[in-house]
This record gives structure tokens, sequence and C-alpha cells, in this order.
């Protein structure tokens, strides 16, 4: 579906790759709310797994007024039960690798605490939501719509930009919003630009700190990253205190904001 705004420009502000990060979750929510211009919330997936927190995120996020919420593919494997699986991977991953056994199990305790009301969430969630605001068409998505597991290059873009504006040749600006990969990207080509602010709950950029984004659109295009600090140590605590499958690999995690699986 494509959403047309008739208003003159539009404020969007982005979370992504939470993880079950509540502490950094909670202070990119107040971040946000500091705001005063915000017409629509965007979460881009990957709300729960590998953390230690699902139900609280769950809560927080059912708290939120105005979001979209897209499925990332850490909410898709809760929906398909990927523990099930005759040799359960992810991201391509050896199955007798013990870092994908040890994710897999994660996986499978994070549904457990989430129960039935977080596979209802994550069922509910979008694959992708595509606005159109004067001529600048905007997507956003965890990591492309026609996979949750890697991002398109430019090149796939340009393609994609090609098929799209035969539907919509009034669009003179394409802009692709994603998440997934846990670092700042930003490119901008022809009449493309990509933008993903890194990971609120998760990053992978050697920062510890949480990010949140905010998109104006109008006139111009407006693109900011918030990049703040949360208690890390609350986080590395609770993962501590509830020890889901993965945690101390998790722990180093957050506290380099790199993966650190030794």
């Amino acid at each position: 579906m494509v959403y047309f705004v008739l208003m003159s420009s539009k404020t969007f502000a982005i979370l992504t790759d939470i993880h079950s990060n509540i502490s950094a979750l909670e202070t990119g929510i107040s971040i946000i709310n500091e705001r005063k211009n915000i017409d629509q919330l965007i979460c881009l997936g990957d709300c729960f797994a590998l953390g230690p927190a699902p139900k609280e995120t769950l809560a927080t996020l059912k708290s939120l007024d105005n979001c979209v919420f897209i499925r990332g593919n850490h909410d898709r494997y809760l929906i398909e039960k990927l523990w099930e699986k005759e040799m359960p991977t992810l991201e391509g991953m050896d199955p007798y690798d013990p870092i994908n056994q040890a994710i897999v199990a994660n996986e499978e305790w994070t549904a457990e605490q989430l129960g039935k009301e977080g596979v209802d969430f994550a069922l509910d969630m979008h694959v992708a939501h595509r606005e159109i605001i004067n001529s600048i068409l905007i997507e956003f998505t965890h990591a492309w719509y026609q996979r949750d597991e890697q991002p398109p290059s430019m090149i796939e873009m340009k393609n994609w930009r090609n098929h799209v504006q035969n539907s919509h040749p009034e669009v003179e600006k394409f802009i692709f919003v994603h998440g997934h990969i846990h670092t700042p990207r930003f490119e901008e080509d022809e009449n493309i630009s990509i933008y993903c602010q890194g990971a609120t709950g998760l990053p992978f950029d050697e920062q510890p700190k949480g990010a949140v984004a905010f998109l104006t659109v109008g006139d111009t295009v407006d693109w900011e990253v918030i990049r703040y600090e949360y208690d890390v140590e609350a986080m590395i605590n609770l993962l501590e205190e509830r020890q889901p499958p993965f945690y101390s690999n998790l722990q180093n995690t957050v506290r380099y904001a790199a993966i650190k699986n030794d």
C-alpha cells in the first residue's frame, strides 16, 4: 500500500534493531518525546530477540501511539518458530556452528518469554511502509522487501527505482530507509538516497550508544541521527541476571558495540 500525504512536509522519528535493550529503548523514546513536530513514528524491526527484556520491550512498544512497525528477520523467526526446523540456521550460518546454535536457542527463549501476545504482535507488523510526499517517495523496511537479511546495493536500488517509477511517474526522488546492519549507512546516487541510523539497542560501530533518527521530507530532505548515552551497565547486569542463551557474548557486544564472540 502507498500512502499519498497531503501535507507540505512530514517528520518521521525512527527506531530500529532494539533487540530487547529496554534501557536504550526508553532513553530513545524520551529523546523522541522531546520533539514537538513528530508526525509519524517508525520502528524498523528486530525488536525482541537476543536481549534480556522481551516482555518489557513488548509492553513499551505497544504503548506507543501512531507507530508503524516493520518486521525484521528476528521477528520473522518468532513467527516461523525457527528452532523447530530440522537444521535451523540464520543469515547463512553453519547450522553446526555453536554460535548459530546459541542464537537459535535464544530465539526460542525469547518466544517463551513473549508467548502468543508477542507472536500476534509480530504477525501484525508490515514488510515495508511507503509514502509519497510531494514528488518524493520514501520506503521504510528492515532490510528490503525482497529479503530481510540483507539490504540492497545501490545497483539493486536503481533497478527498484526504475520499476517503481513505471507505476509512479510523478516521483522525482527516492528515499530508502532501512535497519538490520547495526552500523550507519548513507549513500546517494542520481535521485536515490539510502539511510540507516545504525541500531537503537545493539550497535556494531564500536560506539556503545543508542541511535534514533529523524527524517523530514518537504521541499527539502533532512536526515538527522542522534547518538545518545544510555545505561549500558544496566543492560549488561540484566543479561547476567536473566542469562538468556548467548548472554555472555551479548554482554561483550553491548559493552564494546562490536560483535564479540570470543
